[in-house]
Formats: structure tokens, C-alpha cells, sequence
């Protein structure tokens, strides 16, 4: 898909369709009032018969407007105009791309990036709009087999152009539309990786399109095979890897394009390929969909991808612990007690607790190798979260207020929100072990937090955040 931004007057268009807004009460926008007057009133008539009454994401496409130059005028619903904010801007786009779909068109003009939210300009306008046409246009296609990828049909839309108001606008829209490729090259990578089969995107698979990536930008990889995690003492890691017969990988990515010298901000993902839950295994029902438990990598190594792709002027590591954790004769057992590489004893309590002991590990390689000036890592940590929090936001916790305000506010920038968890010290009383340092788990209540608190103990000397 190919994506242009411009300036003009929407009923002199002359494209396969033009896409413009209609609030409720029938209110249209300029760009609807626009191509109304060229066609003496063909918009108004529309709203009149009740064909269209503006309620958000709604569509109609109108065909053979006279007096205008494009093929298809489509009309979007947006809702009242006085509740018109970023999620609705975002949901109109999202409605619109969709549909843009299913019209034939091969190219269109949208005038829904002229659209005032508050407290946003028509860079955020164009970003939000090109993201949201990404996420509508993504498909996975690969693992169908050739007779199936012939028999689906590419929509025929090949360009998406996005109108700001003035020939001023222009810069801005163009900055937005550069982020938002940036992001979605990383979102692609993010996604593809996250959809792919265990069988397929193994841990091997995982360091294989890290080099891919270092081959294609200025990012240097290094993979540390086992031997070299137990001459670290990453006993922990290796616990949960001992159950598979897939080696575990701990994949180092290092995007170096800030002031040399200056401490990079690190990234560490979660890489459990696949997670059976090892020795405390878990229910068969929706066990197919531990291949996603890998997506804090997949995360990690999108970020990188899009910071590359961006060409962004900063220091970033990102790390990425990659194993399975399955049941073995070798696995590791409830009650078993590790060393981890900074020299903490953990009793593992429960083998499914796993997410959190891959990470403790590579955050202390973290602090001993680079001394970030900030570290983050993403994890599809606990089931608790979404318990606690629904699929609406992530869980973050940390250590310095102002990181979690500016995580917090970069969420609501893009519309992936997050909530901010306690992380007092008492939580840390629920991880007590009567024979360890301290256990890998903390009972029922607050299952997410008792997670995040674990892996504090090994961050305390860091800036650090954790999203679950």
C-alpha cells in the first residue's frame, strides 16, 4: 500500500473514491458541505431520507455523485460532534479503512484527517489515520498453502491519500505519515512474529529474524547459545528450558544511533515460545493460544525494527530470553531451587510461574552489561492482569513516577492504554520461601502485582518499568 499526503478541495477529486464525515443530527463536515454544494444538494438529500444518521463508524456509499469527479463518495458516521475525541477519530479511521476494502476502488482521498480532536494536530491526525488503515489492511497469509493464497483475492486498492485543510498543514502531515510507516514496519514484524505457529517460530526462529533484521539495519545481534548462559549463572532461564528440546536463545539486539556514550534505554520481551506450563501443566482449553506467550519478544523486536526504520537518533538495547516451557522427564519440578545470575536463590513453586524467572535474568545481564539509563520490559506476564484489567489495557508497574507518567501518557498518544499498579513493599511479604531467597510465586490474591514485585528485586538499582 502506498500512502500520500496532500492538500485539496474534496469534490474536485478525481479518484476511485473520496471518504468524508458526517456527525449525528446530520451535521456534515466541510469536506461533506463541499462536494453537497458541487452536487446541489446530493448530500443533504441523503440525510434527509434518513439513508444516513451519523452514529459512529457507520458507512454508506454513494456512487455517481453529480457535479463531483470521483467515482464513490463514501460518508462516515462520527458520532456527536460535542463526544468527538481521539477513540472516535480512531474508530471512524478504523471503519473507514475497512470499508475502503470492500468498494473496488484503487485509490481514495480521505478527509477525515481534518477533523479537530482536542488537544491534537494534523501530524497525530495523519499518524492515527495511517495506522489505523495499517491494522485494517494486515493479513496473515503465511502458513495457507498455495492453492489457498490463490484462491484469496488482494483488494485492489493500492494508494490512500490523506487530506489536511491548509498547504501549511503539509509539514506536519508528512512527519505523521513517516512515524506511522515507521511504527507499522515494526507492528508487521510484531504481529507476524506473534501469529506464526510454535512449531514454526521457535527460539531458533526468534534469534533467526533478529539477524534477519540486523542485515537489514544498523543493528548488531549477538545470540547466546546455552553454554554461554550457564557460564553466566542464568540458572533460572535455563530451568525453564530444561523441559524442551528446543536450545534456549538469549537474543541481544543494539540499535546504537544516539550520543555515543550516552546510556541506552533497554527493552526486554518475554520469549516463551510456546508454554505448555511445564511440570504444573495447563488445562487443554485455548492451550493452542500459549504460542502467543512470546509477545513480549515479538513486542521488543518490533520496537527495534521501527526505531531502525525511523532512523530514530537514540541508543536502544533490546533483549529477548527465548525458550519453551514444557513437561520432560528433565523438566524442572515444583519445590526446585535455583540460583539466578545475581546470586538470589528462587524456589519455584509453581513451573508455570515461568515468565518471571526468564526475565529476572535477563534484566540483572540488563544491569551488569549496559547500566541503562532506563529499562522496560513487556511480558505476557499473568493471567491476573486480564483478569484484573480486561483486554482493555496493559498493567504497568515501577520504581520512578515520572517513567509510569510517561509511559502512561505515550499510551494514550496511540490509543494502547496501560493503568498504573501499586508496588509497595508489602507485596513482597507474599513471596516469602522457607527455604529459598524467595519463592516464584505469592498465592492467589493480587497475582500480578506479587509477579511484578519479584521481578523489582532484581531492578531496585534500575529506572524501570514493567508492562504485563
Amino acid at each position: 500500500m502506498q500512502y500520500f499526503v496532500k492538500s485539496g478541495n474534496a469534490e474536485k477529486q478525481r479518484v476511485a473514491c473520496v471518504v468524508v464525515g458526517i456527525f449525528d443530527r446530520r451535521h456534515p463536515t466541510d469536506a461533506a458541505n463541499a462536494i453537497d454544494t458541487a452536487s446541489n444538494g446530493a448530500i443533504a438529500g441523503i440525510l434527509r431520507r434518513g439513508d444516513l444518521d451519523g452514529k459512529l463508524g457507520q458507512i454508506l456509499v454513494v456512487h455517481n455523485v453529480p457535479g463531483v469527479f470521483c467515482d464513490r463518495v463514501m460518508l462516515v458516521g462520527l458520532g456527536r460532534e460535542r463526544n468527538f475525541g481521539e477513540a472516535e477519530f480512531r474508530a471512524a479511521q478504523l471503519s473507514a479503512a475497512k470499508a475502503l476494502l470492500t468498494t473496488g476502488s484503487i485509490d481514495a482521498v480521505t478527509y477525515l484527517t481534518h477533523l479537530q480532536v482536542k488537544g491534537r494536530d494534523y501530524q497525530w491526525n495523519v499518524q492515527q489515520a495511517t495506522l489505523s488503515a495499517e491494522g485494517a489492511f494486515y493479513r496473515f497469509d503465511y502458513c495457507r498453502g498455495e492453492k489457498s493464497r490463490a484462491e484469496l483475492q488482494d483488494p485492489k486498492l493500492e494508494r490512500v491519500t490523506f487530506d489536511v485543510p491548509r498547504r501549511s498543514d503539509l509539514a506536519a502531515g508528512d512527519r505523521g505519515l513517516r512515524e506511522a510507516c515507521g511504527i507499522s514496519r515494526g507492528v508487521r514484524v510484531a504481529k507476524d512474529l506473534g501469529n506464526l505457529p510454535a512449531n514454526i517460530c521457535t527460539p531458533a526462529h526468534l534469534a533467526k529474524q533478529a539477524q534477519d533484521l540486523g542485515k537489514q539495519y544498523p543493528i548488531k545481534v549477538k545470540i547466546l547459545e546455552e553454554p554461554q548462559m550457564r557460564e553466566l549463572r542464568m540458572n533460572a532461564l535455563l530451568a525453564v528450558a530444561s523441559g524442551s528440546r528446543q536450545p534456549p536463545k538469549l537474543i541481544v539486539m543494539e540499535y546504537m544511533r544516539g550520543p555515543k556514550g550516552e546510556k541506552p534505554i533497554a527493552l526486554v520481551g518475554k520469549g516463551v515460545t510456546f508454554d505448555a506450563g511445564g511440570i504444573s501443566i495447563k488445562p487443554a482449553a485455548k492451550l493452542d493460544e500459549m504460542k502467543f506467550d512470546m509477545c513480549g519478544a515479538a513486542s521488543v523486536i518490533g520496537a527495534i525494527a521501527a526505531a531502525a526504520e525511523m532512523q530514530l537518533p537514540l541508543n536502544i538495547v533490546g533483549i529477548v530470553p527465548a525458550t519453551e516451557n514444557l513437561p520432560d522427564g528433565q523438566a524442572v519440578k515444583p519445590g526446585d531451587i535455583v540460583t539466578t545470575m545475581a546470586g538470589l536463590t528462587v524456589e519455584i513453586l509453581n513451573t508455570d510461574a515461568e515468565g518471571r524467572l526468564i526475565l529476572c535474568d535477563a534484566l540483572t545481564y540488563v544491569a551488569q552489561t549496559y547500566d541503562p539509563a532506563t529499562c522496560i520490559d513487556v511480558a505476557t506476564l499473568t493471567g491476573a492482569c486480564v483478569i484484573a484489567l480486561g483486554h482493555q489495557a496493559s498493567g504497568l508497574f515501577s520504581n520512578q513516577t515520572g517513567l509510569a507518567r510517561q509511559l502512561l501518557a505515550a499510551g494514550e498518544c496511540v490509543g494502547d492504554r496501560a493503568w498504573e499498579m501499586p508496588l509497595w513493599e508489602e507485596y513482597q511479604a507474599q513471596l516469602k520461601s522457607e527455604f529459598a531467597d524467595v519463592a516464584n510465586i505469592g498465592g492467589r490474591e493480587a497475582g500480578s502485582i506479587t509477579a511484578a514485585s519479584f521481578l523489582h528485586r532484581f531492578t531496585r538499582k534500575l529506572r524501570w518499568a514493567h508492562l504485563d
